[in-house]
């Protein structure tokens, strides 16, 4: 037995099992799994329901704007007026194909983690499929009645209105979630870098319809201390007491895989108690997601990959910035004159503040901002180290009495930061990447916080679409670690399009 875990055994009357067994009996667990996996067979029901009616709707939609509107007049011949009858095989053919690629591509297992891009994917693939049967079976068979434009039509409406039905979807989902409906309560056990990486990304992720209850922990229930916002709720042998008391949902297992027995056992007690579990592999503590796995005669090999933004990506991911930077520069170019108006008719002093980052390789180049705050705030700055909210070497302030009136309205749409386009421009920026951060924080960096410096600073980044300025240092230093490591072209897509809400609604930002 690992020591730390008792045995499984019932704990006498009247004695806590806070140290005790990893083995208890909460009332109805079976009730529990049913409901679940029943509310889950009704949710796929209704999205292959959905699907269905949507991809006839949409052939519809095409056949009328072929047949009815036609949009394509030269289009002509014998079949230039076809009945829909004669497409109902097709369009029945067309229906089962598509449900059957979306389903063997995992559209409908409704995970919580899945993003709406992942699903537009999924439809987009599954569709262009469907449609390609379709195409041979008209070349190989050849019906009664074809057209290929019908089949372009088909294709369009269907993406768009099943696209269209998931994101409404997920609209209605989220906005129950912000009442508390459909939230799921997770206990993460273990609070290591693994343990800590989990935390910060289930709490900067509120879509997600997870409710972070709190984790367990024998280092910080010993130093009864918090981590950031997170409560230590009790060591790893009280999880038969906190799973109890919490009404946990789903437990997140974040241990080494030394503690091989203890994992057994925890695994062993959320089955009991009817909650469901996640193992977080102990290999991700390696390279934070950096692995890739070969074979040997059937044997997997696990080794390190190289990283991805190196040769043609980083040349890419470079074009990218200066194409977007220079059209932004120019868009925006009428808006920041009259931000800057407003901020010298506010008040006193110059429109621009110079600032020093620390970019790639540790190397310092300056930066302009709108200014948001008087003359005096650097000056003013020390008087106030005691009232800052965001730890480690960043100082931040909610209620920072030295922002202008313009400056609280700027820096909440982050309008003070436009001109950072130009860094963007010149390559000390990039539209997306770690947070830049000034000379002074970095001297306060231990080793594992230069690890932000290997690769060039960003505008945006996981830090920002996460939280903002509400996230605590060291939730933002393994955000941007795991930006490094696992970057694609893919992600800098998706944190650019959440980017933009992030900015509109001003969360985070002060």
């Amino acid at each position: 037995m690992t020591p730390g875990v008792t045995s499984p055994v019932p704990a006498p009357a009247g004695v806590s099992p806070a140290a005790g067994a990893l083995k208890s009996e909460p009332p109805h667990p079976d009730d529990r799994r049913r409901a679940r996996a029943q509310a889950r067979r009704r949710s796929r029901l209704a999205y292959v329901i959905a699907d269905t009616i949507l991809i006839h709707v949409g052939f519809v939609v095409a056949f009328w704007l072929r047949y009815e509107l036609r949009l394509i007049p030269a289009d002509t011949g014998e079949f230039f007026d076809a009945q829909f009858s004669a497409y109902y095989l097709a369009e029945t053919l067309l229906v089962g194909v598509a449900l059957t690629v979306f389903a063997r591509r995992g559209l409908y297992r409704l995970k919580r983690t899945t993003q709406w891009l992942d699903e537009v994917g999924t439809i987009v693939a599954g569709t262009t499929l469907a449609v390609a049967v379709l195409v041979m079976v008209f070349y190989l068979f050849r019906p009664g009645v074809t057209s290929r434009a019908l089949l372009f039509y088909a294709w369009i409406a269907i993406v768009i209105l099943l696209s269209a039905m998931r994101l409404a979807v997920r609209w209605v989902i989220a906005s129950r979630r912000r009442r508390g409906i459909g939230v799921a309560r997770v206990l993460v056990v273990g609070a290591g870098h693994i343990g800590k990486m989990v935390m910060q990304q289930i709490a900067g992720r509120p879509g997600l319809g997870y409710s972070l209850t709190g984790f367990c922990d024998d280092v910080f229930w010993a130093q009864q201390a918090p981590f950031g916002r997170f409560q230590c709720l009790g060591a790893v042998a009280d999880l038969p007491r906190v799973l109890g008391e919490h009404n946990i949902d789903e437990v997140v297992i974040a241990l080494s895989s030394a503690e091989h027995q203890r994992i057994l056992e925890m695994v062993a007690l959320c089955e009991q108690n009817g909650v469901e579990f996640r193992l977080v592999p102990d290999t991700f503590d390696l390279t934070l997601g950096t692995l890739e796995v070969d074979e040997l005669a059937g044997i997997p090999l696990i080794g390190r990959r190289e990283p991805a933004l190196k040769g043609v990506n980083l040349a890419l991911k470079r074009l990218i910035d200066i194409a977007v930077s220079s059209a932004a520069l120019l868009l925006l170019a009428p808006a920041m004159l009259l931000v800057a108006i407003a901020v010298k008719l506010d008040s006193p002093g110059p429109i621009l503040y110079p600032q020093e980052r620390v970019g790639a390789g540790g190397r310092v180049f300056r930066i302009y901002k709108v200014r948001s705050m008087h003359v005096d705030a650097e000056r003013r700055r020390e008087d106030l180290l005691d009232r800052n909210e965001a730890g480690g070497p960043i100082f931040k302030m909610k209620d920072d009495p030295r922002r202008t009136r313009v400056g609280r309205f700027i820096r909440k749409f982050s309008l003070d930061e436009v001109l950072q386009l130009w860094n963007v421009l010149i390559g000390d920026f990039s539209l997306v990447g770690p947070r830049a951060p000034i000379p002074r924080e970095v001297e306060q960096y231990d080793a594992s916080h230069r690890r932000r410096l290997e690769v060039t600073p960003g505008l945006t980044g996981l830090w920002q679409v996460s939280g903002r300025s509400d996230l605590p240092f060291d939730e933002m230093v393994m955000l941007d670690l795991y930006y490094i490591e696992n970057w694609s072209i893919g992600l800098d897509l998706k944190i650019i399009l959440q980017t933009i809400p992030a900015v509109l609604s001003g969360r985070g930002a002060y």
